[in-house]
């Protein structure tokens, strides 16, 4: 085992926890960046590893009531096998143009959790949630786009989540990020076991990196309530804005 592997991730882990998010964007650039982890191999680690950290905030959202379990499971099913499909298209991209793809879409998730707190936050009122053959379609699309988007670049795609979630399934904005940490689990699982068949899944440097955030995230989550709320957000939203410009270096 590398200890300093184990070390940094332990560090990403304070970041993580602090912020409150996932990280995967930026756990695969300190991977490519530090430690010379080829991106695809990379994008497999940190996907996977998100099993385990959505594991425990989707727990700890459905005791406080913010999981729509109808949902969550409908579109994480579906998120799974476009999870899948995509960790299979990614091994197709050549590394150096699965880094700029990657970047682009860290970028653009800044930009929609911006989109997300910012212009979203006052809308408190809950939709009514589709039923029938819409709802099967609605989370039909969500599941296999969002989970496409994971597989295919390693990323959590929670703003994506999020988003069709409130704007599609009518879920009010606590309902969605509950939701989407289910929604999380069986995308990790469908894009790990596709990059895992590609034989892109480094076992034990995964469990390095499930081992080093997990307490870092843990203990960084202790923090949390100690700062601002605008300083969360931003930081919330600077996090996978500044993961894409360090993955492109």
């Amino acid at each position: 085992m590398d200890v300093s592997i184990v070390l940094t991730m332990l560090a990403v882990g304070l970041i993580l926890g602090f912020v409150g998010a996932g990280g995967s964007g930026f756990i695969i650039s300190i991977l490519t960046l530090l430690y010379g982890v080829s991106v695809h191999v990379a994008l497999a680690t940190a996907l996977t590893a998100m099993i385990f950290s959505s594991l425990s905030g989707a727990v700890s959202h459905y005791r406080e009531g913010n999981v729509s379990l109808k949902s969550g499971i409908s579109v994480g099913i579906l998120g799974a096998l476009g999870a899948w499909i995509g960790s299979n298209l990614s091994s197709f991209i050549p590394e150096g143009e699965l880094k700029w793809l990657t970047a682009g879409m860290l970028l653009l998730s800044g930009v929609l959790l911006w989109l997300r707190m910012f212009l979203f936050s006052r809308q408190q009122k809950e939709r009514t949630i589709p039923t029938g053959a819409k709802f099967v379609v609605y989370s039909l699309l969500i599941g296999l786009i969002t989970g496409a988007l994971s597989g295919m670049f390693g990323i959590g795609s929670t703003p994506f989540i999020q988003l069709g979630l409130m704007m599609v399934l009518g879920l009010s904005i606590r309902q969605s990020a509950g939701t989407t940490m289910l929604v999380i689990i069986p995308i990790a699982i469908g894009g790990g076991m596709g990059y895992y068949q590609q034989g892109f899944l480094d076992i034990p440097l995964l469990i390095q990196v499930v081992v080093g955030t997990m307490v870092g995230s843990y203990i960084g989550a202790k923090f949390t309530n100690r700062v601002p709320a605008p300083v969360l957000k931003t930081s919330l939203v600077a996090l996978p804005i500044f993961s894409s410009f360090l993955l492109v270096i």
